[in-house]
């Protein structure tokens, strides 16, 4: 009987540790779902590629159902590697206190939100007083953290200033309500804003940029505090190689609306997380 059992535990830790190595062999990674699945895998590929001959390993790309669920997957180890925008950062930091910020895009330093409307006579928020209006997701960055918190400290409590505040939950969403005439105004990231445009997904004719918040920082590509320190240190360093002279880096960073990637560390965020006190979206 001790033999068999000594034999089922032996078994069981042999089990656990090809899990264990397998999962060490592949980089799992993610995004915060700010635009459609499809749109997020595609942008994706050929930087996961990339990264696979960089490091030598494989690179699986995991989609997640809603913002919560990519911080919740960072904390608890389920994911290796996220990107996160400003407030998702800081999140994940405050729940584990070690997420390591690694890289970010050189316009996150700079990031703005672009306000919007199809109604010609908008020229302000002031115009839209008592109207409709869409934010993102509630745990956008760009999309409803920094835009909110610009409004409060111009004296607009977005839920008193609206006749109804609603939720799109996705940049390329919000952008979709306002041409339909869905809402009267609402608020996107930049860089989301500017894509859409060069791609001709929004009729530029109809909805029109009629404001634009001051800068904050944004985006960034995080791992998990208890990834390997080198492995982590070889990421960054993946990131940092991508040259826009080269005509594959140059596929990858346009398809991340990057012109390159610099160095991000924690201490950048601590307005984001300010703003999210003042908003009352953190206790």
């Amino acid at each position: 009987m001790l033999k068999r059992t000594l034999a089922l535990a032996a078994g069981f830790a042999l089990s656990v540790s090809a899990v264990f190595a397998q999962a060490a062999d592949v980089l799992r990674v993610s995004a915060i779902p700010d635009e459609a699945p499809t749109e997020l895998l595609r942008k994706f590929k050929p930087l996961g590629a990339y990264l696979e001959k960089q490091l030598g390993m494989e690179v699986k790309f995991v989609p997640v159902a809603d913002y919560p669920a990519v911080v919740e997957s960072l904390a608890t180890d389920r994911l290796d590697m996220a990107w996160l925008g400003g407030f998702t950062f800081v999140q994940v930091y405050l729940k584990t206190g070690n997420a390591v910020p690694l890289v970010q895009r050189e316009q996150d330093q700079q990031f703005t939100s672009k306000f919007i409307s199809a109604d010609p006579n908008v020229k302000s928020l002031q115009d839209l007083k008592g109207r409709t209006f869409a934010f993102g997701s509630i745990s956008s960055t760009s999309g409803s953290l920094m835009p909110r918190y610009f409004m409060l400290q111009d004296g607009i409590k977005p839920e008193e200033f609206f006749s109804r505040v609603a939720y799109s939950g996705a940049h390329d969403a919000t952008v979709a309500w306002v041409q339909s005439g869905k809402v009267d105004g609402g608020v996107l990231n930049a860089s989301v804003w500017e894509k859409l445009v060069n791609s001709g997904k929004v009729d530029t004719a109809k909805v029109k940029v009629f404001a634009t918040t001051p800068t904050y920082y944004d985006y960034n590509w995080t791992v998990r505090g208890t990834l390997d320190p080198a492995l982590a240190e070889k990421i960054k360093q993946a990131f940092l190689a991508l040259d826009p002279a080269n005509p594959e880096h140059k596929e990858i960073l346009d398809l991340q609306a990057a012109s390159r990637f610099v160095e991000t560390r924690p201490e950048n965020y601590k307005g984001i997380e300010e703003a999210a006190r003042a908003a009352g979206l953190l206790k």
